[in-house]
C-alpha cells in the first residue's frame, strides 16, 4: 500500500494502516524533537502528543500538503510551543550534577554507528558537543530550519510549507543560522 492508500484507509479505521504510517515516520519525528529540545524526555513526550494529534485530526486531512509536510508541521509546532513555555519556566540543561561530577545527559544517548578508532570517536563527540552548543545558541525558529534542512534533508520549499512561510524566508533563516554555526564552529570547519 502507498502513503495515500494507507492515510485513506487510516481515515476509515483501520488500525493497521495508522502504525504503519507511525513506522513510516516516528524515527524522524522523535529525531526531529530531540534535535529541537535537546530532551530525551520532551522529545518522546511531543513524539506521542504529535502522533495522539495525528490520530485524532487525521479525518481533517485533505491532501493540500504531503502527509510529511502536515506531521512536521504539527511536530513543529509542538516543539516551538515547548520551548516557549521552557523559556517561561526556565531553560533546562541537558547537564546535570551527579555524584562523580556534572553529565551532559546528551552523551547517555547510545550512538547508532559504531567506530573502532578511539581518536576519531573523541574527535567525533567533541565536535557533536560544539554542535549541540551552538544549535542552543540559535533562535527556535533558526533551530527548526537548520535541523530540517541539515538533519532531515527537506527542500527549502518544503521547509517553508512545514513552518507556514515562504521558501525565501526559510532561506533566509537558514543562511543567518548556518552563519552563526560557522562562526561558533570556527576550528572545527
Amino acid at each position: 500500500m502507498d502513503e495515500p492508500d494507507l492515510i485513506r484507509a487510516a481515515q476509515q479505521g483501520d488500525q493497521r494502516a495508522f502504525e504503519q504510517l507511525v513506522r513510516l515516520y516516528d524515527q524522524n519525528v522523535l529525531r526531529l524533537a530531540m534535535n529541537m529540545l535537546r530532551s530525551p524526555e520532551d522529545a518522546r513526550d511531543i513524539y506521542q502528543e504529535a502522533f495522539l494529534r495525528v490520530y485524532k485530526s487525521l479525518h481533517t486531512f485533505r491532501f493540500d500538503c504531503s502527509f510529511h509536510t502536515w506531521l512536521y508541521r504539527i511536530v513543529t509546532n509542538l516543539c516551538l510551543d515547548a520551548l516557549r513555555k521552557r523559556k517561561v519556566r526556565r531553560e533546562e540543561t541537558t547537564v546535570v550534577e551527579t555524584s562523580e561530577g556534572p553529565l551532559d545527559r546528551m552523551d547517555t544517548l547510545e550512538e547508532a554507528r559504531v567506530d573502532g578508532d578511539p581518536e576519531r570517536q573523541l574527535l567525533s563527540r567533541q565536535l557533536e558537543r560544539k554542535i549541540r552548543e551552538c544549535m542552543g545558541e540559535l533562535t527556535p525558529r533558526e533551530r527548526v530550519v537548520f535541523e530540517m534542512r541539515h538533519y532531515q534533508g527537506l527542500r527549502l520549499k518544503m521547509i517553508g510549507e512545514t513552518l507556514g512561510t515562504s521558501e525565501e524566508a526559510a532561506k533566509n533563516c537558514l543562511f543567518r543560522a548556518t552563519q552563526k554555526m560557522r562562526t561558533a564552529l570556527g576550528d572545527f570547519v
